[in-house]
């Protein structure tokens, strides 16, 4: 897997003080992507044990709220395999972090036998994150107002209570400047 940047401090992608993965690789090209330079696998620099050293020593202080995982695309199958043993890694280092992806696929494309992203690695991802934000990028429902994304289709999934109650369950949906 390649990298194409990490952000450091981040405030954009997800809630409190973040380190940031944008990973490489992405065949959704969604139109108007942000990123698209990302959509290339091979863009950036390799992702290596140094690159996760440096990543957890970035997690480390106590002001940092957690890892967020974008790309390009997280859940290209590829991407996934090299990532899991990774967030495993994250988990067992930093268990008072929380995890958030992004990620051009729905949850649901995500838990279908036979679908594209769908991989032996998914479940186990999933499992590891707490937050998923999903659905591919649509200008004509595109919402600056939205709370981390950017069209209206797109969903703040807390993975911790869809997994307690079995539905998926949506984080709340503060306007930007209200508390």
């Amino acid at each position: 897997m390649y990298y194409g940047e990490i952000k450091n401090c981040d405030i954009a992608n997800g809630e409190g003080v973040r380190v940031t993965l944008f990973v490489s690789g992405c065949t959704n090209r969604c139109p108007h992507c942000f990123q698209p330079q990302t959509w290339d696998f091979a863009y950036g620099q390799p992702f290596t044990a140094e690159t996760e050293d440096y990543l957890l020593s970035l997690l480390a202080p106590e002001y940092v709220s957690g890892l967020t995982v974008l790309g390009g695309e997280p859940f290209e199958p590829e991407n996934q395999r090299s990532l899991l043993p990774f967030l495993r890694r994250v988990r067992e280092t930093c268990p008072d972090k929380n995890i958030w992806c992004f990620t051009g696929f729905t949850y649901e494309e995500l838990l279908t036998e036979g679908s594209r992203p769908r991989c032996a690695a998914t479940d186990e991802l999933l499992s590891l994150l707490d937050v998923l934000v999903d659905g591919r990028f649509v200008e004509e429902l595109k919402d600056i107002s939205l709370r981390f994304r950017g069209s209206s289709n797109q969903r703040l999934i807390d993975l911790n209570a869809t997994r307690r109650s079995g539905a998926i369950t949506l984080l709340p949906d503060r306007k930007r400047g209200t508390l």
